[in-house]
């Protein structure tokens, strides 16, 4: 495993489309240890590949609760439900913060590491995860999404 370099804003790939998987194997299955790895390096609740590099349709996303991380490959969105307003930050964008409005509840579908075709309900951080790293797949960025005039930038400690 390893910790991958992460893309910031201004990165010409960050706004391209990702490729759907055709082939799980044992290249996609580093990719995916690689991509957890380098979330929880920066304390990330989620990740897109294109956000180390790689035009895939593949997430990964971790509550830091007791179920651990979910790898979500080539995911679909199937239906949303409601509206919330949250606070959302981004890997590709340090220190910046700003409210977004996230739908409520997802219901996303997408194939699991093994290959198995799945089927996930969301709500609250789940969805607005989901949701965001979903965007990142089509080239969108939650910077682009923002409820205008909440932009914050969080000087990092020393």
């Amino acid at each position: 495993m390893a910790i991958r370099n992460l893309r910031y804003e201004g990165d010409d790939i960050l706004k391209k489309k990702s490729r759907e998987v055709e082939v799980i194997d044992d290249k996609l299955q580093t990719l995916i240890d690689d991509m957890i790895e380098t979330m929880h390096k920066y304390n990330g609740v989620g990740l897109a590949a294109v956000q180390v590099g790689i035009l895939k349709r593949v997430i990964v996303i971790d509550l830091y609760d007791d179920k651990g991380p979910i790898v979500l490959i080539n995911p679909i969105i199937i239906k949303t439900k409601g509206e919330q307003e949250v606070e959302e930050g981004c890997l590709s964008f340090p220190n910046q913060f700003a409210k977004v409005i996230r739908p409520a509840e997802v219901v996303a579908e997408y194939t699991d590491r093994n290959g198995k075709r799945m089927r996930v309900h969301a709500k609250e951080l789940l969805a607005q995860a989901i949701a965001h790293e979903v965007d990142h797949l089509n080239g969108e960025l939650f910077i682009d999404k923002i409820i205008p005039g909440t932009l914050e930038y969080i000087e990092p400690e020393e």
